[in-house]
């Protein structure tokens, strides 16, 4: 009998080992594939088996998972994606090639376009800060007077709250996009720029599963600028209307970006006008 295979698309230091271990519960034998396996200390310490290849490349990772199925049963494909949602995206496209459950890659890629996702939330009625997009300081610069300082000033594309920050005066908000369009930050993709509002309240943060929502945390940042996370509580203390309202418009988000399938991060405010979506991440919290 063929033995049955969970392939794990690159790795995380922090839980990759918790993935492994319980693949391995689940009577898988857990293969990691990743352009560097020895970077996951996990992998030799456990014993557990990886290939070397390029996850950046799609059809080289078809065709390394073409070739393990011919001698295994893949029960599934997953990816540790911490903060890079790119490994989602590959995710569902293997997942689909290969006829496994998995997330909709175009839902995904539709998520991880800052942009798109608030337009998208925001024809769904979803509630969200007042934004704009921009490409270059003047348009920034109009863009926070329509809104109004202090304003969020972040790439459109991107993750981990890098070239995040917190903008309160003209001085800050000139100094910020000037970090941002004169050459020391790393774009994805062209340059744009979100303006938005900041919601002011205390954050939260949704853990869900498919369509169910597992767990409401508190989300601590270090002080402004910049949001720097630190920690959080878990669960969070809420009154029972409290977690309605916030778990209610997690779920609202789910409905508007297509996202019905594996994990998804909603980070919320709660603001004067109640719970406020800040971002949808189609992974885990990272």
């Amino acid at each position: 009998m063929a033995r049955r295979v969970l392939i794990l698309v690159e790795g995380t230091r922090s839980n990759g080992l918790l993935y492994v271990q319980a693949a391995q519960r689940l009577g898988l034998h857990p293969i990691t594939l990743s352009v560097d396996p020895a970077q996951y200390d996990y992998l030799a310490a456990e014993g557990s088996e990886a290939i070397r290849v390029d996850t950046g490349n799609l059809d080289a990772l078809i065709g390394e998972c073409s070739r393990l199925r011919a001698t295994n049963d893949i029960a599934g494909i997953t990816g540790l994606a911490g903060d890079d949602e790119s490994v989602s995206t590959t995710v569902g496209k293997l997942c689909r090639h290969f006829d496994l459950p998995g997330p909709d890659p175009a839902s995904i890629e539709g998520c991880c376009d800052k942009f798109t996702q608030r337009q998208l939330l925001a024809e769904a009625g979803v509630p969200i800060p007042a934004y704009r997009v921009a490409v270059n300081a003047t348009e920034v610069e109009s863009s926070a007077a329509e809104i109004g300082l202090p304003v969020v000033v972040k790439p459109a594309v991107g993750s981990g709250s890098i070239g995040v920050r917190l903008c309160r005066n003209v001085d800050e908000l000139a100094e910020h996009t000037s970090y941002l369009l004169g050459g020391k930050h790393i774009w994805r993709s062209s340059p744009r720029i979100l303006v938005e509002e900041f919601a002011q309240g205390p954050q939260y943060s949704a853990t869900i599963m498919g369509n169910e929502v597992i767990c409401i945390s508190t989300c601590d940042f270090a002080p402004p600028p910049y949001f720097v996370y630190l920690g959080g509580t878990d669960p969070a203390p809420l009154t029972e209307h409290e977690h309605r309202r916030i778990a209610d418009a997690s779920l609202s988000c789910l409905r508007a970006l297509g996202l019905d399938w594996g994990p998804t991060n909603v980070e919320l405010r709660w603001t004067k006008r109640g719970p406020v979506v800040i971002e949808v991440n189609p992974r885990l919290g990272g």
